[in-house]
């Protein structure tokens, strides 16, 4: 039986529970005789601690991907896939008034370079938090434990949890982007397909 090694840019549990919570729906898909390896990895981030745009997140999650291809590519290692998570905030201006929405985005790169793309939607933050972020610098993982009165809530429910009263989790909006951004090479013939031909109007 192979083993489907899938190295992750990270060290963080919610990270890479999420990726083996997306995996053992994905690696079914991909190699039915497959089992999986989720193989975490310390990447230095390529943006500031908390991205303050859209653009910025996925350059994050991009860079962190990049950097363990190139790994295992110049020290010949077996990973296949390669797994950048970023989360950051996405700001918005609605008449007058600024939105600030925390998203989690996901690349994935096999060893050619293809890449896959997904992100968890987003949670509108609080005006205070926001601010504590964009204005005074603090880092989200900081604020959100002084705006919840808690310690290290990155590691558990995350400021997803706590938005969202727990409905969803730090690790669920990183599974969607990683189940998401897999997509194209587990659905590999829809998006070949869609390459090539147009789609017709009803």
């Amino acid at each position: 039986m192979d083993v489907l090694q899938v190295a992750v840019a990270s060290h963080r549990r919610p990270k890479l529970n999420a990726v083996w919570e997306a995996l053992t729906v994905i690696v079914p898909l991909l190699d039915p005789a497959a089992r999986f390896e989720v193989i975490p990895v310390e990447v230095p981030s390529p943006v500031r601690p908390t991205p303050l745009s859209r653009q910025e997140t996925r350059e994050g999650a991009l860079g962190r991907a990049e950097h363990l291809r190139r790994q295992a590519l110049e020290q010949g290692l077996p990973w296949q896939y390669f797994v950048g998570l970023e989360g950051g905030l996405d700001v918005w201006q609605d008449r007058g008034r600024r939105l600030v929405f925390l998203e989690n985005w996901a690349c994935v790169l096999d060893r050619s370079g293809r890449p896959g793309w997904g992100h968890s939607g987003g949670i509108l933050l609080p005006e205070a938090l926001a601010s504590a972020v964009i204005e005074q610098g603090i880092e989200l993982g900081e604020a959100i434990d002084r705006f919840a009165g808690a310690s290290n809530v990155r590691d558990a429910q995350g400021a997803w949890g706590v938005l969202s009263a727990n409905l969803i989790t730090r690790q669920d909006a990183f599974r969607l982007a990683v189940l998401s951004a897999f997509a194209p090479f587990y659905n590999a013939a829809v998006y070949a397909r869609s390459r090539t031909a147009p789609v017709s109007e009803s």
